[in-house]
C-alpha cells in the first residue's frame, strides 16, 4: 500500500513470487485473447464491518477565530472592498431648501438666500471633492427663479398702485355727477 506515510510499496519476503488476488485478471501475452473475467464471488459473512452512519454536523475544520475588534475601530476588510462615498456639501443642501422655501414659505428672502448659498457651494466643490454639485445647481436655478417671480410680483403690484393712483387722480374732484 502506497500512503503519505509509506511512500514504497511493500515488497514480498524473498524467494517468494507475488500471486494476484483471487478473481484478478491477468494481462495478456501476446495476442491471446482475454478471458472473460471471473464471476463475483461474495465475500464471506462477517468478513467486513457495516457501513457506518453518516454523521452530520461541523466539517472537520473550523473557521479561523479574530478577536472581536475595539471599541469605535472598524472590523477587519476581508478581500477588495469599496472605497466610502465622498459626503454631499451642506451648502448645496441648503441652497436647496432655502430656494424652495423661497417659493413658499419666506418670499424672496429664502430665494436670496438660495442663490447666495448656491454660488458659495458651487465654487466649494471645485476643490473640495465633495459631491452635490447638481444639488448646488438645482438650488441657485430655483432661487434665480424664485428671485424673478418676485421681482415680477412686485413690479406688477407697483404699476397697478400707480395706475389706480393714477386713475383716482383723473377722474377729478371725486365727485361723481
Amino acid at each position: 500500500m502506497t500512503d503519505d506515510t509509506n511512500p514504497t510499496p511493500p515488497t514480498p519476503p524473498e524467494g517468494e513470487v507475488p500471486q494476484p488476488p483471487s478473481g484478478a485478471v491477468r494481462p495478456p501475452v501476446g495476442d491471446a485473447p482475454t478471458p472473460p473475467p471471473a464471476g463475483y464471488d461474495a465475500p464471506p459473512s462477517g468478513a467486513y464491518p457495516p457501513p457506518a452512519a453518516p454523521v452530520y454536523g461541523a466539517p472537520g475544520y473550523a473557521a479561523p477565530q479574530y478577536p472581536p475588534p475595539a471599541y469605535g475601530q472598524p472590523a477587519p476588510a476581508y478581500g477588495y472592498t469599496y472605497a466610502p462615498p465622498r459626503p454631499t456639501s451642506v451648502l448645496a443642501i441648503v441652497s436647496l431648501i432655502a430656494s424652495v422655501a423661497g417659493l413658499s414659505l419666506i418670499p424672496f428672502i429664502g430665494s436670496i438666500a438660495g442663490v447666495i448659498t448656491g454660488h458659495m457651494a458651487l465654487k466649494n466643490l471645485k476643490t473640495s471633492g465633495e459631491n452635490g454639485r447638481g444639488i448646488a445647481l438645482a438650488g441657485t436655478i430655483v432661487g434665480w427663479v424664485g428671485t424673478g417671480i418676485w421681482l415680477l410680483f412686485i413690479v406688477f403690484w407697483v404699476i397697478w398702485f400707480v395706475f389706480v393712483i393714477g386713475l383716482a387722480a383723473s377722474s377729478g374732484s371725486g365727485s361723481w355727477s
